[in-house]
């Protein structure tokens, strides 16, 4: 009897030893998982955007008596350039660089250098002085320039010019279109996952003086009538003693892309023409391509982002098309039951509408990008920043509202971005680029 007494506490005693290493596994994995692998939130303190000097104006007129002038043009290929620019949706006050209004346009390496260091420049330093950081206290910078890639780079021109430390992460990201900025928020995302308690500056721009199109190819017109002057500056960092003075919190990043597809892929592409002129030329199949490519990146942000209502209507019609009738239209999910404020891509007027018909936007929703397009033009990627600013401009954004960025470029190649407005942002019409002409907008 004794024995057996003695046999239990024995016994208990095995168990707790063998049930110590399994404890202290599972709150390893517990640990690791809740507090070691989580992302520090990606906060976007602010930014800024270059507003070209006045004297950087090109109304159509001269527009157009500059194109015949140089490119000795015939009255339809004229008349198609008049066409191009009045339903474009711009107005007479966007702007292209000195070089270009020379006669015959200057485009050589020296003047995209200096083109690129005022417009970099200029916002960097805007953004330096609003937030009131040093260089030094940088530690990713990513510069997206899509046509123009000199050597150095132009991140490395920016480190030079700024003295930045020996050990920034620098990044230099070309020939990815009009969706180069949003796609850089999500770079510079990915790395300050890594990278703790860091800060990160993105720098977008589309440098236009080694890019105008000399030759006759009406296909390859269009740019020249719509690419414009703009640049930008954004800071984003993941320091939580950062939250109390940022603007937004980054809810979402996606990115989806059609260069598996050769259509897609060819549908706007810098190439030769037949005299051996350099530009870019858009297919008549890039509308159908950009539609594809929205739809795509929606399919994905949806999925993260609406309700379960949506998710399910959006199923449905899924499987009504590929079962029942494939002459059903798909249905399209409502985002506005969780965004409030749309920028989107500047690239013509009908574009905007097109993509606000299709997402079932109101009118106001689509203002922003609109009124963008006719102030500024196509300034490429940075071309959502200018929208963010007309959007707080108007002080339309509310503390806890959202706003959706959406970047489409060649490649082709989409990323959205959402992020939630976290402090009122009030007081900002007198700044920024939208500083003296606010008061006119909207306009029909």
């Amino acid at each position: 009897m004794e024995q057996v007494i003695n046999f239990t506490p024995t016994f208990q005693l095995q168990e707790h030893i063998f049930l110590a290493p399994l404890f202290a596994i599972i709150f390893f994995i517990v640990f690791k998982t809740y507090f070691m692998s989580s992302s520090p939130p990606i906060y976007l303190v602010d930014y800024s955007c270059f507003k070209p000097p006045n004297f950087w104006r090109l109304p159509f007129s001269s527009f157009l008596e500059h194109s015949r002038i140089v490119h000795s043009l015939d009255q339809q290929s004229v008349d198609f350039m008049t066409k191009v620019l009045v339903s474009s949706g711009q107005s007479q006050s966007t702007c292209i660089p000195p070089p270009l209004h020379y006669i015959p346009p200057r485009s050589t390496h020296e003047d995209a250098i200096k083109e690129a260091q005022i417009v970099l420049f200029t916002v960097f330093e805007d953004l330096l002085s609003k937030t009131q950081l040093s260089p030094r206290n940088i530690d990713i910078i990513i510069v997206n320039c899509s046509g123009f890639c000199p050597s150095p780079s132009l991140s490395a021109i920016i480190v030079n010019r700024y003295s930045m430390r020996d050990n920034i992460k620098s990044f230099n990201i070309s020939g990815m279109g009009c969706s180069a900025s949003a796609l850089a928020v999500d770079m510079a995302k990915n790395l300050l996952k890594v990278h703790k308690n860091s800060n990160a500056v993105i720098l977008s721009t589309e440098i236009l003086s080694n890019g105008w199109y000399a030759g006759k190819d009406r296909s390859m017109m269009v740019l020249n009538c719509l690419f414009r002057s703009g640049g930008a500056a954004i800071l984003i960092t993941n320091k939580t003693s950062a939250k109390r003075i940022s603007k937004y919190r980054l809810l979402y990043a996606k990115r989806t892309q059609g260069a598996f597809d050769d259509i897609a892929y060819n549908s706007a592409i810098r190439e030769e023409d037949s005299e051996g002129i350099i530009g870019v030329t858009l297919k008549k199949d890039v509308l159908h391509v950009a539609r594809e490519l929205l739809r795509s990146n929606f399919q994905v942000l949806g999925s993260s982002i609406l309700p379960m209502e949506e998710k399910i209507r959006y199923g449905f019609s899924v499987i009504r098309r590929k079962f029942l009738d494939k002459s059903i239209e798909l249905y399209v999910p409502n985002f506005r039951k969780v965004i409030q404020h749309y920028c989107l891509p500047t690239s013509g007027k009908s574009v905007i509408t097109e993509i606000g018909k299709k997402m079932k936007l109101k009118e106001e929703e689509i203002e922003a990008a609109l009124m963008t397009l006719h102030r500024f033009g196509n300034q490429s990627s940075s071309s959502l920043w200018y929208e963010l600013a007309y959007m707080e401009g108007k002080e339309m954004v509310k503390q806890g509202e959202r706003v959706l960025q959406l970047g489409m470029g060649s490649g082709p190649k989409c990323t959205s971005l959402v992020w939630e407005c976290i402090r009122p942002i009030v007081n900002e019409a007198h700044k920024g680029p939208w500083a003296d002409s606010i008061h006119n907008y909207p306009v029909n």
